[in-house]
């Protein structure tokens, strides 16, 4: 088994030359394969080249880190589902609507699944491409090493289509950073403003909408079908690279299976098929031959071994993101059990562990903010999930003869909703309910809000550590690798904690000596620990000392005085035209949580994952 990296993959659009960038986002493990590879999101970048770029390309954002957190989604048998026993209570029409209090006129998404007649050969006459529109995205990223500002703006294209009742679907990726979003139907010359209602990152799908009335005149919403079979045809259509006209491509369904999302560093259910998908096909539908649209098409995969491999993103994934959205009002994500499982292949560790038929996972480690960290114990073996049983290489029945992973079965919960795991405990069985909740990372692959936290005390600029900030510091090689291996392999004690670093230090006198310190992880303030950026904040505004004192890794010791450094900093902020000295959120006050001060009194900072852990295919995070 190699290693093969996924990428997001950009079109960038000089005055006079195009050329391509593929800059890497995330590990994606590969079996047999003894080339380097890579998973790109199509969407088209314009962009103007800075100063000291190479026409090679321009640096992107990337989101290296393989996600920790296995998750997928179940449909009952009828409607693409597993052989088991959770098949009652799904919609043949698949209404989203939400759940709990309903309010007067509000609208609902309902999608009708009924068959229409459609020959592949019409489909340049079919109506329903009318639906897929053009996306016009101008972006605004924040620069993580300088928090207080943002870098220069750019735009991309993609695709998208109608759903019904002003919305519209596309790639989270397609809208990432926005400050304006753009449509534009077939064969319309208007351009229309777009507002992003929701953006699912780790699911790769926003939700946008149109208030002009204008633009859905006429306009037919796509009908959704069920998940397709095994090398059942499909169509691909958007406005990738090559004309500004709609594109048509073909090809069959050639897998289904839990796949790794680039954008998100997710594991969803995903459709392989071999029909093209190139830089701005991103959010564009996919089509069975009845014209029903079976998911959007997100990625492909790159290597010099393999040809034609496109990804899709299923309807069943579509509809747990749009039944979220109404549920809350607001997108929560895909939840997550939180544990680490090993396969129990091997009859010997069945034997020990006094598990008796070929069956279930071994529990190797629980993450302390998951809720099962209340019900679960390390050497647990896990047979059942909701009455399905689990096989002992960790897979589940799928369909009529098929088997898939047992964290496809995880996120058809929803936020919040329960399940009940069947377990082996020192050779007794018995069953225990847990709370399904999305995964708490200790380093954020992206920044909630669009700008990171920040606070400059006497020109020391401490930030959080995030994924951003770590590709960024990676491709100017300032990050260390103790660092690096603390960001990839540790887990989160409680829901809020950070890793603080000291991202740079803004040369004056009052922190003369300490000018070369950058990306260091900041541990102690005046003795007490750091739990995040805010307590941080906190401490320093209550700190009535004479002396400030920061601890570092390797104890290495930073001191400045107290006054002086109050007294610097208007003149240091005017020096180097930052606007304030911290972020806007961290003038809010602070609140410290019974939760955060256990986590703190057991071994903080200290729960970390091995290389073993995260390299080896018998070990599977849920």
């Amino acid at each position: 088994m190699a290693m093969a990296v996924a990428n997001c993959c950009f079109s960038v659009v000089t005055s006079t030359v195009k050329f391509r960038c593929c800059v890497p986002s995330q590990p994606y493990l590969a079996t047999s394969q003894h080339s380097i590879a890579s998973v790109t999101c199509k969407a088209v970048v314009n962009r103007r080249r800075r100063p000291g770029e190479h026409k090679e390309g321009v640096s992107q954002k990337k989101s290296p880190g393989k996600s920790k957190d296995k998750r997928s989604s179940l449909h009952d048998e009828d409607d693409d589902g597993i052989s088991g026993k959770r098949n009652a209570g799904k919609s043949q029409s698949m209404a989203f609507k939400s759940s709990g209090t309903q309010r007067k006129n509000k609208k609902e998404f309902k999608f009708d699944m009924k068959e229409q007649q459609f020959e592949p050969q019409n489909l340049k006459d079919a109506a329903f491409l009318d639906a897929v529109v053009k996306v016009y995205c101008t972006h605004t990223e924040p620069d993580y090493s300088l928090p207080w500002q943002k870098q220069r703006q750019y735009t991309s294209t993609g695709s998208a289509f109608m759903i019904g009742n002003g919305k519209l679907l596309t790639n989270a990726h397609c809208v990432e950073y926005y400050t304006q979003v753009k449509v534009k139907r077939r064969g319309d010359d208007t351009k229309y403003v777009a507002k992003v209602l929701a953006r699912g990152v780790d699911c790769d799908i926003a939700l946008l909408s149109v208030e002009s009335e204008e633009f859905w005149e006429g306009a037919e919403p796509l009908k959704f079908g069920h998940l397709p079979r095994l090398q059942d045809a499909v169509t691909v259509v958007g406005y990738p690279l090559g004309g500004d006209t709609i594109s048509v491509t073909k090809g069959v369904v050639s897998r289904i299976e839990v796949t790794s999302y680039a954008h998100g560093s997710s594991d969803l259910l995903g459709i392989q098929i071999d029909a093209a998908i190139n830089p701005g096909n991103s959010g564009g539908p996919a089509f069975n031959d009845q014209g029903e649209c079976i998911g959007v098409a997100f990625q492909v995969y790159r290597s010099e071994e393999v040809e034609n491999i496109g990804y899709v993103i299923p309807t069943t994934v579509v509809s747990h993101f749009l039944k979220d959205y109404e549920r809350n009002e607001k997108y929560t994500g895909f939840p997550s059990l939180g544990v680490m499982l090993q396969k129990l292949e091997n009859p010997a560790l069945r034997a020990c562990l006094k598990v008796r038929s070929n069956e279930g996972v071994l529990v190797r480690r629980v993450e302390p903010t998951a809720d099962a960290n209340r019900v679960l114990k390390e050497g647990d073996v896990i047979v059942s999930f909701d009455d399905v049983h689990v096989g002992c290489e960790g897979t589940v029945p799928f369909r009529s003869n098929e088997r898939i992973a047992f964290r496809y079965l995880i996120s058809q919960k929803f936020a919040g909703d329960e399940a009940e795991l069947g377990i082996i405990r020192a050779g007794s069985f018995m069953k225990v309910q847990v709370v399904l909740n999305p995964r708490v990372h200790l380093v954020p692959y992206h920044v909630d809000g669009g700008q990171p936290s920040y606070i400059i005390i006497a020109g020391l600029v401490f930030t959080p550590l995030s994924e951003p900030l770590i590709d960024r510091e990676e491709c100017e090689g300032s990050i260390g690798l103790k660092l690096l291996a603390k960001s990839r392999y540790s887990l989160a004690r409680f829901k809020g904690e950070q890793i603080v670093i000291l991202s740079q230090v803004l040369a004056n006198e009052v922190n003369f000596g300490y000018e070369d310190m950058s990306n260091q992880q900041v541990l102690k303030f005046n003795g007490t620990q750091i739990k995040n950026i805010h307590h941080l904040a906190h401490l320093v505004d209550s700190c009535k000392n004479r002396y400030l004192v920061f601890e570092f890794e390797d104890n290495y010791l930073v001191v400045l005085e107290r006054e002086a450094a109050s007294a610097c900093s208007s003149h240091i902020l005017k020096d180097y035209g930052i606007p304030s000295e911290r972020s806007s959120d961290l003038s809010e006050p602070y609140v410290d949580s019974l939760e955060d001060n256990q986590a703190v009194d057991q071994d903080f900072g200290n729960s970390t994952v091995t290389n073993l852990e995260v390299g080896f295919d018998g070990l599977l995070w849920t």
